[in-house]
């Protein structure tokens, strides 16, 4: 019985884990940081190309910060590289396409109440 209720967890977990990922890729497909926004934990770490990194600031100000980055280099596409999960906590890599050139990006978000949140956003 226990090994049946861990399975039925990890499901859930993994289903969770796709659902997030599908939707934090498609935002950055598009560009979109509102939409990213949803997934950004209460407090974020934030860096972008040629900026001073940004710990513990709020999703709101993390919003703004994205969404004008965004709109200033035109995203084009996102091509998700790599994902791995541990104990928790997901990492995902990909080159972000813009109209003028390709940035790397990595994610880290971490499960809390059954979901995942974005705690850390780095942009070289």
């Amino acid at each position: 019985m226990r090994n049946y209720l861990f399975l039925a967890f990890g499901v859930v977990v993994f289903s969770a884990f796709t659902f997030v990922n599908d939707d934090v890729i498609g935002a950055l497909k598009k560009g979109n940081a509102t939409e990213l926004a949803k997934h950004f934990d209460a407090l974020i770490d934030l860096k972008l190309p040629e900026k001073d990194e940004l710990k513990n600031i709020s999703s709101e100000q993390a919003e703004v910060v994205i969404s004008e980055f965004f709109r200033s280099v035109k995203v084009k596409d996102f091509e998700q590289t790599s994902k791995r999960e541990m104990s928790g906590t997901m990492y995902i890599t990909g080159k972000l396409q813009t109209q003028y050139k390709n940035y790397n990006v990595t994610l880290m978000l971490r499960q809390r109440n059954d979901r995942l949140y974005i705690i850390t956003m780095r942009i070289n």
